[in-house]
């Protein structure tokens, strides 16, 4: 993990599993290595990337919290990326045009790992180049990918376990649910 880490704060990007599919991350607070996730994933930068967190108090450092965002974060069943509104303290290229940001609160252990160590929130897209289907596993990673990140964590490399995306859910600030992905 401490390799990992250390590739992170100096710009690059990894290839780790979540608490959904397998992801392409860096440091969320980089310009340019948010720059280098988009050209590996050759991604239009309108399509937003999500971010993920350790704590709650991170989220909150990101992101102004509704009441209706913790109850869905408390009762949602599987992984859950909530779009806000008004995000702060985060670069101008990982900003949707309508000022929102997608965030999930991980549960993954190895996840709240990672960012703990970073001390930062960490940038999390599908392991897959823009267009192609998802990854379900490991296995399932295009050469492209894996040739193009800085560093694999060697972690759950065997499991067969097919992995799905998480829901997402927009949330404005006036209490409306959008349900983007179920």
């Amino acid at each position: 993990m401490l390799n990992a880490v250390k590739v992170l704060k100096e710009g690059g990007l990894i290839l780790y599993p979540t608490d959904t599919i397998w992801g392409i991350g860096c440091d969320a607070t980089n310009e340019e290595a948010i720059e280098k996730v988009f050209k590996l994933k050759q991604r239009s930068k309108e399509k937003n990337l999500i971010l993920l967190v350790e704590s709650e108090k991170r989220l909150q450092d990101l992101v102004e919290v509704s009441a209706l965002a913790w109850e869905l974060i408390d009762i949602s069943q599987k992984p859950m990326t909530i779009i806000y509104e008004n995000p702060k303290n985060l670069p101008y290229n990982l900003i949707s045009e309508d000022h929102t940001i997608g965030i999930r609160l991980t549960k993954d252990e190895f996840c709240k790992q990672l960012i703990s160590k970073l001390n930062k929130p960490l940038v999390s897209t599908s392991a897959n180049i823009s267009g192609e289907a998802s990854p379900k596993n490991f296995s399932s990673i295009s050469p492209l990918i894996l040739e193009g990140v800085d560093y694999i964590i060697n972690l759950r490399h065997e499991e067969e376990k097919e992995y799905k995306a998480s829901s997402i859910i927009k949330l404005s600030i006036d209490g409306k649910i959008k349900i983007i992905r179920e």
